[in-house]
Protein backbone atom coordinates (compact mmCIF):
# COMPACT_ATOMS: atom_id res chain seq x y z
CA UNK A 1 0.00 0.00 0.00
CA UNK A 2 1.66 3.21 -0.72
CA UNK A 3 0.55 4.78 2.71
CA UNK A 4 1.22 2.05 4.79
CA UNK A 5 1.18 3.06 8.37
CA UNK A 6 1.74 6.83 7.52
CA UNK A 7 0.53 9.69 9.82
CA UNK A 8 -1.59 12.30 8.03
CA UNK A 9 -4.10 15.16 8.80
CA UNK A 10 -7.17 15.95 6.64
CA UNK A 11 -8.71 19.21 7.51
CA UNK A 12 -12.21 20.21 5.83
CA UNK A 13 -12.35 16.49 5.83
CA UNK A 14 -16.55 15.95 6.84
CA UNK A 15 -17.94 15.45 3.28
CA UNK A 16 -17.26 16.02 -0.54
CA UNK A 17 -13.50 16.15 -1.48
CA UNK A 18 -12.04 16.10 1.86
CA UNK A 19 -14.25 13.02 2.54
CA UNK A 20 -12.91 11.67 -0.44
CA UNK A 21 -9.22 12.52 0.37
CA UNK A 22 -9.72 10.01 3.78
CA UNK A 23 -11.25 7.39 2.45
CA UNK A 24 -8.50 6.80 -0.39
CA UNK A 25 -5.81 7.52 2.17
CA UNK A 26 -7.41 4.55 4.31
CA UNK A 27 -7.34 2.68 1.69
CA UNK A 28 -3.74 2.71 1.29
CA UNK A 29 -2.90 2.03 5.34
CA UNK A 30 -2.01 5.65 5.98
CA UNK A 31 -3.36 6.27 9.75
CA UNK A 32 -5.74 9.67 9.63
CA UNK A 33 -7.07 12.44 11.92
CA UNK A 34 -10.02 13.94 10.04
CA UNK A 35 -11.49 17.34 11.03
CA UNK A 36 -14.20 19.83 10.34
CA UNK A 37 -16.48 22.60 12.08
CA UNK A 38 -19.37 20.80 12.38
CA UNK A 39 -19.11 18.07 14.98
CA UNK A 40 -22.17 16.11 14.56
CA UNK A 41 -21.38 15.43 10.55
CA UNK A 42 -17.77 14.61 11.58
CA UNK A 43 -18.56 12.11 13.81
CA UNK A 44 -20.94 10.85 11.02
CA UNK A 45 -18.19 10.84 8.59
CA UNK A 46 -15.96 8.98 10.92
CA UNK A 47 -18.39 5.82 11.85
CA UNK A 48 -19.18 5.99 7.58
CA UNK A 49 -15.30 5.66 7.36
CA UNK A 50 -15.59 2.53 9.58
CA UNK A 51 -11.68 1.93 10.89
CA UNK A 52 -9.48 1.88 13.46
CA UNK A 53 -7.07 4.16 11.97
CA UNK A 54 -9.62 7.08 11.74
CA UNK A 55 -9.83 9.32 14.38
CA UNK A 56 -12.01 12.82 14.24
CA UNK A 57 -11.62 15.86 15.89
CA UNK A 58 -13.50 19.01 15.75
CA UNK A 59 -11.82 22.60 14.55
CA UNK A 60 -11.34 25.75 13.17
CA UNK A 61 -8.41 25.74 10.96
CA UNK A 62 -8.35 29.69 11.19
CA UNK A 63 -8.15 29.12 15.48
CA UNK A 64 -4.61 28.71 16.54
CA UNK A 65 -5.54 26.96 19.78
CA UNK A 66 -7.78 24.22 17.55
CA UNK A 67 -4.75 24.04 15.25
CA UNK A 68 -2.17 23.31 17.34
CA UNK A 69 -4.49 20.78 19.32
CA UNK A 70 -4.85 18.70 15.93
CA UNK A 71 -1.34 18.49 15.91
CA UNK A 72 -0.69 17.24 19.14
CA UNK A 73 -2.40 13.63 18.47
CA UNK A 74 0.46 11.89 16.07
CA UNK A 75 3.80 11.63 18.02
CA UNK A 76 5.09 11.31 14.20
CA UNK A 77 3.66 13.59 11.57
CA UNK A 78 4.10 12.53 8.15
CA UNK A 79 1.25 14.20 5.85
CA UNK A 80 -0.77 16.99 5.53
CA UNK A 81 -3.96 17.70 3.32
CA UNK A 82 -4.70 21.17 3.56
CA UNK A 83 -8.77 20.92 2.10
CA UNK A 84 -11.04 23.28 4.47
CA UNK A 85 -12.52 26.09 2.49
CA UNK A 86 -15.12 28.35 1.57
CA UNK A 87 -16.58 30.42 -1.16
CA UNK A 88 -17.20 33.37 1.33
CA UNK A 89 -19.76 36.38 0.30
CA UNK A 90 -20.87 35.99 -3.30
CA UNK A 91 -21.52 39.47 -4.95
CA UNK A 92 -19.39 42.72 -6.30
CA UNK A 93 -16.86 43.69 -3.53
CA UNK A 94 -18.93 46.77 -2.48
CA UNK A 95 -21.90 44.84 -1.72
CA UNK A 96 -20.92 42.05 -0.05
CA UNK A 97 -20.26 41.83 4.07
CA UNK A 98 -16.46 42.46 4.84
CA UNK A 99 -16.48 40.22 7.94
CA UNK A 100 -17.91 37.49 5.43
CA UNK A 101 -14.76 38.44 3.54
CA UNK A 102 -12.32 38.59 5.86
CA UNK A 103 -13.62 35.24 7.36
CA UNK A 104 -13.35 33.33 3.75
CA UNK A 105 -9.32 34.71 4.06
CA UNK A 106 -9.10 33.76 7.48
CA UNK A 107 -10.44 29.97 6.17
CA UNK A 108 -8.98 29.56 3.08
CA UNK A 109 -5.05 31.73 3.65
CA UNK A 110 -4.72 31.63 7.22
CA UNK A 111 -6.35 28.24 7.55
CA UNK A 112 -3.26 26.52 5.34
CA UNK A 113 -0.96 28.66 6.59
CA UNK A 114 -1.41 27.88 10.48
CA UNK A 115 -1.55 24.74 9.58
CA UNK A 116 1.42 24.59 7.81
CA UNK A 117 3.45 26.32 9.85
CA UNK A 118 2.63 23.24 12.52
CA UNK A 119 3.47 20.37 10.38
CA UNK A 120 6.89 22.18 9.22
CA UNK A 121 7.36 22.84 13.04
CA UNK A 122 6.97 19.12 13.73
CA UNK A 123 8.63 17.56 10.84
CA UNK A 124 5.93 16.02 8.41
CA UNK A 125 7.53 15.84 5.13
CA UNK A 126 4.48 15.95 2.57
CA UNK A 127 2.20 19.06 2.53
CA UNK A 128 -1.30 19.31 -0.33
CA UNK A 129 -3.34 22.58 -0.19
CA UNK A 130 -6.06 22.69 -2.28
CA UNK A 131 -6.02 25.75 -4.29
CA UNK A 132 -8.90 25.30 -6.79
CA UNK A 133 -9.68 26.87 -9.97
CA UNK A 134 -9.69 30.38 -8.11
CA UNK A 135 -6.08 30.16 -8.21
CA UNK A 136 -5.60 30.74 -11.83
CA UNK A 137 -8.17 33.20 -13.29
CA UNK A 138 -10.21 35.83 -12.10
CA UNK A 139 -13.47 34.90 -10.15
CA UNK A 140 -16.05 38.01 -10.69
CA UNK A 141 -18.64 38.39 -8.15
CA UNK A 142 -16.28 35.95 -5.77
CA UNK A 143 -13.18 38.03 -4.88
CA UNK A 144 -12.34 36.03 -1.15
CA UNK A 145 -11.78 33.20 -2.93
CA UNK A 146 -10.56 34.11 -5.57
CA UNK A 147 -7.71 36.13 -3.65
CA UNK A 148 -7.22 33.36 -0.89
CA UNK A 149 -6.94 30.78 -3.05
CA UNK A 150 -4.36 32.63 -5.04
CA UNK A 151 -2.15 33.58 -1.95
CA UNK A 152 -2.35 30.17 -1.20
CA UNK A 153 -0.38 28.80 -3.92
CA UNK A 154 2.01 31.62 -3.73
CA UNK A 155 1.95 30.42 -0.04
CA UNK A 156 3.07 27.13 -1.29
CA UNK A 157 5.73 27.96 -3.46
CA UNK A 158 7.38 29.75 -1.23
CA UNK A 159 7.15 27.45 1.83
CA UNK A 160 8.70 24.99 -0.74
CA UNK A 161 11.71 27.15 -1.27
CA UNK A 162 12.09 27.69 2.49
CA UNK A 163 11.75 23.93 2.96
CA UNK A 164 13.81 22.26 0.52
CA UNK A 165 13.64 19.06 2.45
CA UNK A 166 9.67 19.07 2.65
CA UNK A 167 7.40 18.39 -0.30
CA UNK A 168 4.87 21.01 -0.65
CA UNK A 169 2.24 21.21 -3.54
CA UNK A 170 -1.18 22.53 -4.01
CA UNK A 171 -3.50 21.19 -6.35
CA UNK A 172 -6.51 22.19 -8.37
CA UNK A 173 -9.35 18.74 -8.18
CA UNK A 174 -11.32 20.03 -10.86
CA UNK A 175 -14.76 21.57 -10.91
CA UNK A 176 -16.53 19.53 -8.17
CA UNK A 177 -20.27 18.65 -7.54
CA UNK A 178 -20.25 19.76 -3.83
CA UNK A 179 -21.56 21.95 -1.23
CA UNK A 180 -19.47 24.68 -3.08
CA UNK A 181 -21.47 24.43 -5.99
CA UNK A 182 -24.63 23.85 -4.10
CA UNK A 183 -23.80 27.38 -2.82
CA UNK A 184 -23.51 28.80 -5.99
CA UNK A 185 -26.84 27.52 -7.05
CA UNK A 186 -28.68 29.21 -4.11
CA UNK A 187 -27.11 31.89 -4.55
CA UNK A 188 -28.67 32.50 -8.37
CA UNK A 189 -27.09 35.33 -11.21
CA UNK A 190 -27.74 37.65 -9.31
CA UNK A 191 -25.21 37.67 -6.91
CA UNK A 192 -22.67 35.35 -8.83
CA UNK A 193 -23.12 36.77 -12.32
CA UNK A 194 -25.06 35.06 -15.12
CA UNK A 195 -22.13 33.13 -17.00
CA UNK A 196 -21.08 31.76 -13.36
CA UNK A 197 -24.80 30.75 -12.57
CA UNK A 198 -25.07 29.56 -16.19
CA UNK A 199 -21.91 27.05 -16.35
CA UNK A 200 -22.86 25.70 -12.41
CA UNK A 201 -26.38 25.07 -14.13
CA UNK A 202 -24.43 23.16 -16.69
CA UNK A 203 -21.90 21.61 -14.21
CA UNK A 204 -24.66 20.22 -11.74
CA UNK A 205 -26.28 18.22 -14.86
CA UNK A 206 -23.24 16.93 -15.78
CA UNK A 207 -22.35 15.55 -12.78
CA UNK A 208 -18.89 17.92 -12.22
CA UNK A 209 -15.21 15.68 -11.96
CA UNK A 210 -14.88 12.40 -10.46
CA UNK A 211 -13.64 13.26 -6.53
CA UNK A 212 -11.36 10.26 -7.27
CA UNK A 213 -9.39 12.03 -9.28
CA UNK A 214 -8.29 15.19 -6.72
CA UNK A 215 -8.48 12.14 -3.78
CA UNK A 216 -5.78 9.64 -6.26
CA UNK A 217 -3.56 13.20 -7.01
CA UNK A 218 -3.36 13.53 -2.94
CA UNK A 219 -2.49 10.31 -2.57
CA UNK A 220 0.24 10.45 -5.34
CA UNK A 221 1.81 13.40 -3.38
CA UNK A 222 1.33 12.04 -0.08
CA UNK A 223 3.47 8.96 -0.92
CA UNK A 224 7.00 8.33 -1.76
CA UNK A 225 6.44 8.21 -5.63
CA UNK A 226 6.30 12.01 -5.90
CA UNK A 227 9.39 12.61 -3.87
CA UNK A 228 10.83 15.34 -5.04
CA UNK A 229 8.26 17.01 -6.28
CA UNK A 230 7.48 20.46 -4.88
CA UNK A 231 6.26 24.01 -5.38
CA UNK A 232 3.89 23.09 -8.17
CA UNK A 233 0.36 23.73 -8.79
CA UNK A 234 -1.21 20.18 -10.20
CA UNK A 235 -4.27 19.90 -11.78
CA UNK A 236 -6.32 16.60 -11.07
CA UNK A 237 -7.89 16.68 -14.08
CA UNK A 238 -5.58 17.97 -17.23
CA UNK A 239 -2.40 17.63 -15.97
CA UNK A 240 -0.45 14.12 -16.61
CA UNK A 241 1.07 13.66 -13.03
CA UNK A 242 1.60 10.42 -12.96
CA UNK A 243 4.52 11.05 -14.98
CA UNK A 244 6.13 13.57 -13.18
CA UNK A 245 8.88 11.24 -11.62
CA UNK A 246 10.19 10.88 -14.76
CA UNK A 247 10.87 15.06 -15.36
CA UNK A 248 11.96 15.76 -11.90
CA UNK A 249 15.12 17.90 -13.78
CA UNK A 250 13.09 19.45 -15.80
CA UNK A 251 10.65 20.76 -13.15
CA UNK A 252 13.36 21.66 -10.96
CA UNK A 253 15.07 23.91 -13.40
CA UNK A 254 11.88 25.68 -14.96
CA UNK A 255 8.65 26.97 -13.61
CA UNK A 256 6.33 24.49 -15.14
CA UNK A 257 3.25 23.99 -12.70
CA UNK A 258 3.99 27.62 -11.03
CA UNK A 259 2.28 30.86 -11.45
CA UNK A 260 4.02 33.48 -13.23
CA UNK A 261 3.38 36.87 -14.54
CA UNK A 262 3.32 36.92 -18.79
CA UNK A 263 5.11 39.49 -20.68
CA UNK A 264 4.47 40.20 -24.41
CA UNK A 265 7.11 37.91 -25.40
CA UNK A 266 5.15 35.20 -24.06
CA UNK A 267 2.37 36.05 -26.19
CA UNK A 268 4.76 36.10 -29.13
CA UNK A 269 3.86 39.99 -28.87
CA UNK A 270 6.96 42.79 -29.16
CA UNK A 271 5.83 45.40 -27.01
CA UNK A 272 9.24 45.91 -25.01
CA UNK A 273 11.71 44.28 -27.85
CA UNK A 274 13.76 48.08 -27.33
CA UNK A 275 13.76 48.15 -23.68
Amino acid sequence: MKLENRNIIITGASQGLGKAIAAACLREGANILICARDAKLLEQTRAELASPKVAARAADVSNLADVRALFDHFPRLDGLVNNAGVYGPKGPLPAVDIEEWMDAIRINLFGTMLACREAIGRGCKKIVNLSGGGATAPLPNLSAYAASKAAVVRLTETLALENPAIDINAIAPGALNTRMLDEVLAAGPERVGAAFYEKALQQKKSGGASLDAGSDLCVFLLSSASDGITGRLLSAIWDRWKDLPSHLEELRRTDIYTLRRIVPSDRALKWDEDL
